[in-house]
């Protein structure tokens, strides 16, 4: 007997307002807006059932409609900056019911359809209730001053030898949905429920756009990948002597 297939949702969240970068996911990237990278990534992945842009702001209608997926306009109480996400994910949970919610974030827009789909199976495949995408830094960290993967008694230590700090991405959220409802209503909070995982994701996929800066370096990446650029190392002409 084969298991039953479960029905994921993708939601792609998106506020109008953004207290470090204004309108962040209409800014645009290589001529197309920022949100439009995490919409194509969830569509190529080819894992989900529906795609959803759950937006505090109408005008996010005309861009779902533009990329062809769905469009949720959420309560405008859960569209504020001290807005909390377990609050935008049971609100969303409850108004579009299955089996897997996935929140793919808009603000990782060099994700690829692939990795999430790798990210979504990983979740299947350990029966996980809840997941945060991650990636591993092998440097040495401080938390409150005080060393964390690393010693001050002792030779300074090699980063190939540090233990890597696992750093929370967020370009893909998922939870079970039962798990989290079950969690939420006896916890008042849910982002951590019941077997929880990680899922470290590339290099590309852990840049971030918070800032004007993010938006710029996201666009000089893209162009470089799209001309091959990016495959290329070039040395000094001393290296032709060695």
């Amino acid at each position: 007997m084969t298991d039953k297939k479960e029905n994921i949702i993708a939601m792609i969240p998106a506020r109008i307002g953004s207290t470090r970068l204004p309108k962040k996911n209409l800014a645009l990237i290589n001529g197309e807006p920022l949100i439009s990278y995490a919409i194509k990534a969830a569509k190529l992945s080819g894992v989900f059932d529906r795609i959803v842009i759950n937006a505090d702001d109408k005008i996010f209608n005309e861009i779902a409609e533009r990329y062809g997926v769905e469009f949720y306009h959420r309560p405008e109480q859960l569209g504020s900056s001290t807005t909390k996400s377990d609050d935008v994910v049971l609100d969303f949970i409850k108004k579009h019911p299955s089996d897997i919610i996935a929140w793919v974030n808009p603000t990782s827009p060099l994700q690829t359809g692939q990795e999430i789909k790798e990210v979504v199976n990983y979740f299947q495949k350990e029966k996980l209730d809840s997941l945060i995408t991650t990636t591993d830094q092998q440097v040495h960290a401080n938390f409150n001053t005080a060393p964390l993967n690393y010693k001050t008694d002792e030779l300074f230590a090699q980063t190939q030898d540090l233990t890597p700090v696992e750093l929370f991405v967020y370009s893909v959220m998922m939870w079970r949905t039962s798990t989290f409802l079950d969690a939420y209503e006896t916890k008042q909070h849910a982002f951590f429920v019941g077997k929880v995982g990680f899922f470290p994701v590339s290099k590309l996929s852990s840049i971030i756009i918070k800032h004007k800066e993010d938006l710029k370096l996201a666009e000089f990446i893209l162009k470089s990948l799209t001309d091959g650029s990016a495959d290329q190392v070039e040395y000094d002409s001393v290296v032709r002597g060695i």
